[in-house]
């Protein structure tokens, strides 16, 4: 199968460098610089037959999700923290309806046209900084970053490969 069935004078792969991340599908959250890996693992599990007690043979068992870890510069933006706080608040009062969201991860070819897109389903915040490590003598941008635990990752198959002009 060719790498891409419409350009198919394109040989280069697609850069990791745009995308765009949507939190419930709305606008792009702003200032996004860096998106982990979208990354399952299936475990191994083995098993053996009692006739042969010497032979494993193996099979898929449980699948998991890593994190997904965003990065962007600090701004006055506050679509992070907003959603941190849905799970924990000074006083200890947090949002249980509202603290689950779906996010799309939309990866774009140079012309900046969705070329890719995954939803990432029921993500949560499980850790915050609100601001990286500060260093007098290494300036560089300040740094948010949120920590995303969810409950799968699909590609949206609706999504298919556009016409380069």
């Amino acid at each position: 199968m060719a790498e891409f069935t419409v350009n198919t004078q394109r040989t280069d792969p697609y850069l990791n460098s745009k995308f765009v991340v949507k939190f419930d599908g709305k606008t792009p959250v702003p200032g996004i610089f860096r998106v982990s890996s979208l990354k399952r693992i299936t475990a191994p599990l083995a098993h053996r037959a009692g006739t042969a007690p010497s032979e494993d043979h193996l099979e898929p068992g449980l699948t998991s999700w890593e994190p997904i870890v965003l990065e962007r510069g600090r701004t006055h933006d506050t679509s992070f923290e907003d959603w941190a706080n849905l799970v924990w608040t000074q006083g200890g009062k947090i949002s249980l309806a509202k603290y689950r969201k779906d996010i799309r991860i939309e990866l774009q070819d140079e012309q900046g046209t969705t070329v890719m897109a995954f939803n990432v389903q029921r993500a949560w915040p499980s850790e915050y900084v609100a601001l990286g490590p500060l260093d007098a003598e290494a300036p560089a941008t300040a740094v948010e970053t949120l920590t995303l635990q969810h409950e799968g990752i699909v590609r949206d198959t609706g999504v298919q490969e556009p016409l380069e002009t």
